[in-house]
């Protein structure tokens, strides 16, 4: 099997794992609880808490443990947009965002009265900062883009945004789940209010994740319990997760630099491969400003799920820019807003590479392809 599914989950790394499991055994005490047991638990978190604050050159208060990537972006939309929305409710997001990011945006329009705007993309799926400045109003209080999209890999120019959203006092939020691990993300430098990050997007394990917010910064829970998280985020800690994750952006954050050089090398090598054996195959997003593990591709004329299917019988794993909703295939959003034909964007498939990715599993994926299309030709 070729997994090139690496932008939907990564294994986890055998050090995460190593480090989690005395926590999923003989160290099972609740954090919250004052005896040995918890103690224990407890340190742990704080120790895991400060680790992953100096990777984000923050402060380890700043640092909230979440369920995962998803509870992270709406933690960081919904409880920033009502923390401030005495100031106003305007907010503004991005038409390609993450739907843990615009569903969170459409529940605050259409629940909680607040007046989104959606900004553009352009055909390389890039913002222009330009159009967040004019889209700013009096009564703006929050903006979140993502740093870099997990269709595309299109890296978003925040800290230009950030620029203008400090310029305005106007909290900015980041969806780094795609970034965390693969280039060097520091919130602070790029103007961010809040930053959310998923374990599982990292070699860590999944069911984790992380909001940083920064000190000073109001923001309301969006669930009700305990006071854990420093009264932020109530529910009882995932411990075994937590240190996972802190153990596998030790491993993987060292290396990230000299292994995005070498992915970059193998995308650019697959691509090659493909536009080979397909002429007519577009590549999707701006490939100057984009993850070097990320290869967005548009089959015009073909049958996506037929090429999706197709791979997987011949072991390769990889994702459409389409989803299946209730047994219909829909057009990737992201693709769309691109100003993808809406057939293309049917037609699409994301190759995401990783750490384990070889040029032989490169080869093999071409290969694979060719045989695909030779079943399904594509129309000159």
């Amino acid at each position: 099997m070729v997994y090139l599914d690496y932008n939907a989950t990564t294994p986890l790394a055998p050090e995460a794992r190593d480090a989690m499991l005395p926590f999923l055994d003989g160290c099972y005490g609740n954090p919250s609880s004052i005896h040995a047991a918890g103690r224990s638990a407890r340190a742990a978190i704080d120790d895991a808490r400060d680790e992953v604050a100096a990777f984000l050159g923050v402060r380890a208060h700043e640092v909230i443990f979440t369920g995962g990537g998803t509870e992270s972006c709406n933690l960081g939309v919904i409880g920033l947009a009502r923390a401030h929305a005495a100031r106003g409710k305007h907010v503004i997001t991005s038409a390609t965002e993450h739907h843990a990011v615009l569903h969170a945006f459409e529940y605050l329009q259409h629940f909680e009265g607040f007046q989104v705007t959606i900004l553009p993309v352009n055909r390389l799926g890039m913002i222009d900062p330009s159009t967040l400045r004019r889209a700013i109003r009096a009564d703006t209080t929050l903006v979140s883009v993502m740093h870099a999209n997990n269709e595309t890999g299109v890296i978003a120019p925040l800290a230009e945004l950030g620029a203008i959203c400090s310029e305005k006092g106007i909290r900015f939020h980041s969806d780094a789940i795609q970034t965390f691990g693969k280039i060097q993300v520091r919130p602070r430098e790029l103007g961010l209010s809040a930053l959310s990050i998923a374990g599982h997007k990292f070699y860590g394990p999944k069911g984790v994740g992380i909001l940083w917010l920064d000190a000073g910064v109001a923001i309301s829970r969006i669930g009700h319990g305990g006071a854990h998280e420093n009264t932020r985020r109530p529910g009882t800690e995932n411990v075994a997760g937590i240190v996972g994750l802190a153990t596998a952006a030790r491993v993987v954050l060292p290396r990230a630099e000299s292994g995005s050089a070498r992915l970059g090398l193998l995308r650019e090598r697959l691509w090659d491969g493909i536009a080979s054996v397909c002429p007519q195959a577009v590549r999707n997003g701006d490939p100057e400003c984009t993850l070097s593990n990320t290869l967005n591709v548009s089959f015009p004329g073909a049958d996506g799920e037929a090429l999706l299917i197709g791979l997987d019988l011949e072991g390769i794993c990889v994702s459409s820019g389409s989803a299946c909703m209730v047994g219909s295939v829909q057009a990737s959003h992201v693709l769309l807003a691109m100003g993808v034909p809406h057939a293309s964007a049917l037609a699409t498939i994301r190759f995401s590479l990783g750490h384990e990715t070889t040029l032989d599993d490169i080869g093999e994926t071409v290969r694979a392809l060719a045989c695909v299309l030779e079943n399904q030709p594509v129309p000159a």
